[in-house]
């Protein structure tokens, strides 16, 4: 089953999350197949840059809870988006969960629908967003980041757009992108991929000196009785233990 659409017009190659079984969840699968057309576009000099868009009313609801990726292949996708020398550009007409915030985050540009909501989820649930916080933290707002991160509230296109977490917002997602690819389109290939490679120097630093402690953190987060507790009770549709 082919969990990744594709398709290119004028030199844009669309890669649309396509698994609404589980709301486009990071899945092993997922994140596999992701990472292996991702390496396919960066070797099409036909391809001068890329969206990353969804199916379903979800662009993704965060790691898969039944089948999740290796913590260091998802931060091995999350650097592959930051460092691959086209630039990835987010299109969400939908909700964002934990996880997918992270891989909104790594792409250089996003725009969203004004129906689209988002949330960092992982306290809810007995974790915290530990290796998303590679490509968040160097590029949204750190005040408003801990609130979201902390409380785990659901926020909309707005706020996401203010705090950095986002580019843009508009009730036409469409309408909003096509001046960003049309100037994408008319940038050289090379200059393309020298000017991100200065936008994203400090976002490699925080792999470089992060990557492994934040993936240790990881596993032993979802390995805890916290991390369980939680989870159960959210397959399970009911309140955590600790809610007081």
């Amino acid at each position: 089953m082919t969990l990744i659409g594709r398709t290119r017009a004028r030199g844009i190659e669309t890669l649309t999350l396509d698994s609404p079984h589980n709301r486009n969840a990071l899945s092993a699968a997922l994140v596999g197949e992701l990472a292996a057309c991702l390496t396919d576009c960066a070797k099409e000099d036909a391809v001068r840059a890329i969206v990353l868009t969804h199916t379903g009313n979800t662009f993704s609801a965060g790691a898969d809870l039944k089948d999740p990726p290796d913590p260091a292949a998802l931060v091995g996708l999350l650097r592959q988006i930051v460092e691959l020398g086209k630039p990835v550009v987010a299109r969400v007409t939908g909700h964002v969960r934990a996880g997918g915030l992270g891989l909104l985050a790594a792409c250089d540009i996003a725009a969203a629908s004004t129906e689209s909501t988002f949330a960092f989820t992982e306290v809810r649930i007995g974790v915290a967003p530990a290796v998303i916080s590679l490509t968040l933290l160097p590029r949204t707002d750190p005040r408003a980041l801990a609130r979201h991160y902390l409380t785990g509230e659901r926020f909309d296109a707005a706020e996401a757009a203010r705090i950095g977490l986002v580019t843009t917002a508009g009730d036409d997602v469409d309408a909003v992108l096509e001046p960003i690819l049309d100037g994408l389109r008319r940038a050289a290939p090379e200059a393309l991929a020298e000017t991100k490679r200065l936008l994203t120097a400090r976002v490699l630093e925080t792999f470089d000196r992060d990557a492994a402690d934040l993936t240790a953190l990881s596993v032993r987060l979802f390995a805890s009785p916290h991390a369980r507790e939680g989870m159960t009770a959210f397959l399970e549709r009911r309140d955590p233990s600790w809610l007081v």
